[in-house]
């Protein structure tokens, strides 16, 4: 006798040795999501992977073209060319650079630390670094420009020609966090130095500690007897970078950090 779809369904609980299998069992179906979970996952990092790879295809250190970006400004690579750095000091200023836009750039930042280093507040050593780096057709009239400048600023800071009051340490030194080139040809070029540095006085009773500060630095230079030489200098604020939350140090561990650390040369 056939039962009418009218009548009552009865559901039917096996014991729990007794369980169906298959694909509509609880366990299988909670294995299939998990499944379908690492699916997607995996093809998540694929996709990941793919894209990194197709981004770093291009050449190390060369910033990527935007067609639609015509005539923006693009970034310069920060990596070094791996070009060695001269070799030639004169006065104990690293001279005789490749006459190329990469040696230009090297040029550039050399030179700058030298024009803003501590030597530039004594007269002898000042009109040393300026018969070395600067233009000969334009060095009297620079060298008159920098006697003012920091004639005024070294008496500002109570130095005897670059010297501090006895007890007393000055320091002043550039650290040149990059270079930029805007402008290159065959003998001519500017460079724009992006520089952190350091000056004050460091000692106990101290009036002008040692400060921080950041500046951009642009040299215009010339290519003249062999090597890049400037001929016009410029300097401006900034950009500057908000400072980190590091404890200030005392007065006697800045006075050995700036007496017991040496520069370094900078190549591009």
């Amino acid at each position: 006798m056939s039962v009418s779809d009218d009548q009552p369904h009865t559901r039917t609980r096996l014991p729990a040795g007794e369980q169906p299998m298959g694909p509509q069992a609880p366990g299988f179906r909670r294995l299939r999501t998990l499944g379908g979970v690492f699916v997607v996952v995996f093809l998540l990092v694929v996709a990941v992977a793919v894209i990194n790879r197709t981004n770093g295809s291009s050449t190390a250190g060369t910033p990527p073209t935007h067609s639609n970006d015509a005539g923006a400004p693009q970034s310069a690579p920060t990596t070094p060319t791996g070009t060695q750095p001269v070799t030639t000091t004169a006065n104990g200023i690293a001279v005789q650079y490749p006459h190329t836009s990469e040696g230009a750039q090297s040029a550039a930042a050399n030179y700058s630390v030298a024009l803003g280093s501590s030597d530039m507040f004594a007269t002898q050593s000042r009109h040393a670094i300026v018969s070395t780096v600067v233009d000969p057709s334009v060095a009297a009239a620079m060298q008159t420009q920098f006697d003012a400048s920091y004639g005024a600023q070294a008496n500002k800071l109570g130095l005897n020609n670059g010297k501090a009051p006895n007890g007393l340490v000055f320091v002043c030194r550039p650290d040149p966090v990059g270079t930029k080139l805007d402008a290159y040809s065959t003998d001519n070029a500017t460079v724009e130095i992006w520089t952190s540095g350091l000056i004050g006085l460091a000692g106990q009773g101290s009036t002008q500690p040692v400060t921080e500060f950041w500046f951009t630095m642009t040299l215009r230079l010339h290519w003249a007897s062999g090597d890049w030489k400037v001929i016009a200098y410029s300097q401006v604020d900034g950009p500057t970078p908000v400072s980190g939350n590091q404890k200030v140090s005392d007065f006697t561990t800045i006075a050995n950090a700036a007496t017991q650390f040496g520069g370094f040369r900078y190549a591009r």
